[in-house]
């Protein structure tokens, strides 16, 4: 088995960092995989002494074959970051595995990561390989596409990665001519346009919703475990673009995923589960909202 290189980007989240990284290297293979660690650079005086914490800890990481850090000058910002991390990988080694600085994986995440890699190198249909599975209560595939790209502890090919377009308009814009932009939205029930028209107003800076528009206009797929091989820690309000939830909490899978028999095309069990697991987290989100307000209204009353 080829093992791909790793790339992990950091910030200014010790705990979120020693923690992926601790899981990393219980992985299958970590001892044998080639890791580069981009910390980015502080925004402000604010930031530099938990940046200066990350570094000092990144520095201290062993138990892979290579360690390489690169320590940006300036604050990039995330997007700029990987966009960046990523480019360089894949024009020097063909193939990357990416994670940031809050994805605790299962210790099978690594063997299935390269064993899709090795899989799907030549098969043009596929861009991404993924290593989170939303917490779907229906059963699903042991392993199935989905169109498009995915974000949270991912892999893909120079071949794939060509195709990224970080023209968020132009994406938009196509989406919209072909007819695309419900079932880009699983259906109304996730709202990627939403972000991607933010992106374009400049109020989230996100890479991730461009790759994923990038290769779903150009009707890629992306491979997804059935059982989920990352949790996301970052959901906790630490994070500078993600907001505190536990929708998407999952239990790392603790057996491997196999990747016998699977049909290169989007899986409808898989989608039908996506949907509907949207469907019931933004009735939570209502719901909980719902909640605050007749607090809220009962409180003023009181």
């Amino acid at each position: 088995m080829h093992l791909a290189p790793i790339i992990v980007f950091t910030f200014n989240r010790l705990w979120h960092t020693r923690k992926t990284f601790e899981a990393l290297l219980a992985n299958e293979g970590a001892a044998q995989s080639d890791v580069t660690v981009y910390c980015d650079g502080a925004r402000d005086e604010k930031d530099a002494e938990a940046v200066a914490e990350v570094r000092a800890y990144v520095k201290t990481i062993s138990g892979f074959n290579s360690i390489s850090i690169v320590e940006r000058e300036r604050n990039y910002g995330l997007a700029a970051s990987i966009i960046d991390g990523v480019s360089q990988t894949v024009q020097k080694h063909e193939r990357v595995i990416v994670l940031e600085d809050d994805m605790v994986s299962s210790k099978y995440f690594l063997r299935y990561m390269n064993e899709a890699l090795d899989k799907y190198a030549e098969e043009d249909k596929v861009a991404c390989v993924h290593g989170y599975c939303y917490p779907v209560k229906a059963a699903l595939p042991e392993a199935f596409f989905l169109q498009g790209a995915d974000c949270w502890g991912w892999a893909t090919w120079a071949r794939a990665w060509e195709g990224f377009n970080p023209d968020g308009q132009a994406l938009l814009d196509a989406l919209q001519a072909r007819g695309l932009t419900q079932s880009f939205d699983y259906d109304g029930t996730y709202p990627y346009v939403k972000m991607l028209k933010k992106q374009i107003s400049g109020k989230n800076n996100s890479w991730a919703i461009r790759w994923h528009a990038s290769a779903f206009l150009a009707g890629k797929l992306t491979l997804y475990p059935g059982r989920s091989l990352i949790h996301n820690i970052g959901n906790d309000d630490s994070g500078t673009h993600a907001a505190g939830t536990s929708n998407y909490d999952v239990e790392v899978s603790a057996t491997p995923i196999s990747l016998e028999n699977i049909e290169v095309s989007a899986s409808a069990i898989g989608r039908d589960g996506f949907v509907t697991f949207f469907k019931a987290s933004h009735r939570s989100l209502a719901q909980r909202i719902w909640a605050r307000l007749r607090a809220l209204f009962r409180q003023a009353r009181s």
